[in-house]
Formats: C-alpha cells, structure tokens, sequence
C-alpha cells in the first residue's frame, strides 16, 4: 500500500478488506486492489483475524500470512493504531449501542482517531451502520 497525495486521512480497513487485498485469488480483490494507493489504517484486531482468515480458512501457511502483514505492517505510509483501555470502553459502549459483537466494536473504537474519518468492509452488519458516532469523533463506514 502507498502514499497517494490527495488522501488528506487514512482509510481504515476491516478484516475482510484486507483479506481481500492480500489474497490474489479472493473473489473481491479487484474492488480492493486501488488500496495500494492509498494510506491505509490498521489495528491488532485487524491483523490478528486477517491472520486467522488467511491462514485457518485460506489454508494460506503461517509463514506466508506472516510475512504479506509484516509488509502492511512495516510500511511507513500505514496507520497502526494501538488498542488501550479507553479504546476498550469505547468499544463496550460502541457494541450496545449499535448492537455489535466484541470484535466489531473494538475495531470501531480503535479507527475513532482524528486521522481516520471513513473505513471500508464488507460486513454487512458494519455497512447498516453507514456511521459511528462517539463523542466528537465520526466514523463514516462503506464498501470498498
């Protein structure tokens, strides 16, 4: 994934996006593949079940799993966002009031940062939210 110019914030990207991305035969690739210019945001939750997806459902090898998120991970044009104990609460507060299991909501909660302002998924039960709203902080969600 690259730098492009005109992105004025990252773009947050699901699990499933970035499954996509990485996956050359996956059916969704080519809605994704304009990722490689743009900047992108990642988190924990993110990268572990992409790992989990390539891996256990994609019968990719760990090592090669391993190493196409090390890349996303290592490139200086990516967004890694930690999770904390405020992103935990936030997220608690997120799943009830948008009906969201624990991972869902945690991602959410981790990509309400002010360098974030859209994410892109094809969760179907993200993309009814259409956008999650905490505090000041919004986060517009769409299809790639």
């Amino acid at each position: 994934m690259a730098y492009n110019r005109r992105d004025q914030k990252h773009l947050a990207i699901d699990s499933n996006v970035l499954v996509a991305y990485l996956d050359r035969d996956h059916p969704q690739h080519k809605k994704v593949k304009s990722l490689a210019s743009k900047r992108v945001a990642l988190n924990p939750t993110v990268i572990h079940e992409t790992y989990h997806a390539l891996v256990f459902k994609l019968k990719w090898s760990p090592e090669g799993a391993r190493l196409a998120l090390r890349g996303a991970l290592d490139d200086r044009n990516n967004l890694f966002l930690n999770q904390t104990l405020d992103t935990t609460r936030t997220a608690l507060v997120l799943a009830g009031r948008y009906s969201l299991g624990g991972r869902d909501s945690l991602i959410l909660a981790n990509y309400m940062s002010p360098s974030v302002s859209h994410m892109v998924t094809f969760d179907k039960a993200l993309l009814s939210i259409r956008r999650a709203i905490f505090g000041r902080r919004e986060l517009k969600i769409r299809s790639p």
